[in-house]
């Protein structure tokens, strides 16, 4: 059986290589590449990311790889991005003013609430209100691991939420553009489980 081709967005911020060996343990020819026609041609694409919101837009834009996300996303492949990943595909965020985003997802990105650690760095529970293949075999809710200060605001793009002092964004997901707060390759065999549905996505080439 073809294993479907996944492009793990190189632009040289954190350990990126975790998130491409989680993908090839589940199934996928995964590779880290900033080869714009490997990417292109990929069955999906995926955008990780740790550190801070504003590093992270510059260095995607200098990587020129900003574009070439937008270009996969308007093609209609599957497109899933994690942790500072996701948040880069909002507007802009709180912790770097003057950054922005990809603006494929509506709206920005805002600190957690008060009255907690800062930041949320534990597992946690989600609680999934709209059903989805990336979901697939995870239940109601499902133990994910976070590490972050900052979330995305709500939206109509939600599709997941944890409660860290309130509900806080988890996940969401418009058209064929997937994303996910939580580090999917650090939780477990739930994680591992939710990157197999994505592969899978990438397989058929479809999200919903």
């Amino acid at each position: 059986m073809t294993r479907p081709s996944v492009a793990v967005l190189d632009y040289g911020i954190g350990n990126l290589r975790s998130a491409e060996k989680a993908l090839q343990h589940v199934g996928a020819d995964a590779v880290l590449t900033a080869d714009a026609d490997r990417i292109l041609a990929a069955d999906a694409v995926v955008l990780p990311g740790v550190g801070a919101f504003g590093p992270c837009a510059d260095a995607l834009a200098a990587s020129g790889l900003d574009d070439v996300a937008r270009r996969v996303i308007d093609a209609g492949a599957p497109f899933l991005g994690i942790c500072v990943g996701m948040q880069l595909l909002y507007e802009s965020s709180e912790e770097s003013p003057g950054a922005r985003g990809l603006g494929v997802l509506h709206g920005a990105v805002r600190r957690l609430p008060g009255g907690v650690k800062h930041p949320q760095m534990q597992w946690n529970r989600l609680e999934v209100h709209r059903a989805g293949p990336l979901f697939d075999g995870l239940g109601d809710q499902p133990w994910m691991y976070f590490v972050h200060s900052f979330a995305a605001a709500a939206s109509g793009d939600v599709v997941a939420t944890c409660d860290y002092g309130g509900a806080v964004t988890a996940a969401a997901q418009r058209g064929n553009v997937v994303a996910v707060q939580f580090h999917p390759e650090k939780s477990g065999m739930a994680g591992l489980r939710l990157l197999g549905n994505f592969v899978h996505m990438a397989s058929t080439g479809s999200v919903s």
